[in-house]
């Protein structure tokens, strides 16, 4: 399968060690010396709607990409806390309005 690095920033990075999307390709490093793609990497997640900046871009290397699909790339990937997602917090109006 052929791809182009356009082609890529259509596709959803999903991590394989906790099954987070990491979010959507958005550029690439390539070795000019040998024309190899190096690494992929992925915006930071937004602060307080984009308002508060971003956390620093994820990096993945060439040999943590274990799939390249149709849609998505899967890699193994050992994630830094800050890309973490925290837990859901419970909205304050559902305990106003619970039922039962």
């Amino acid at each position: 399968m052929n791809c182009c690095v356009t082609d890529l920033r259509e596709k959803e990075i999903i991590n394989l060690k906790d099954g987070c999307r990491l979010g959507c390709v958005c550029d690439v490093e390539i070795d000019t010396c040998t024309g190899r793609l190096v690494a992929i990497i992925v915006f930071g997640k937004s602060k307080c709607f984009g308002l508060g900046g971003r956390t620093e871009d994820i990096r993945i290397c060439w040999e943590e990409i274990e799939v390249i699909g149709d849609d998505t790339i899967l890699v193994r990937f050992d994630c830094p806390t800050e890309c973490k997602t925290c837990p859901k917090k419970k909205n304050p109006l559902e305990t106003l309005f619970r039922q039962g």
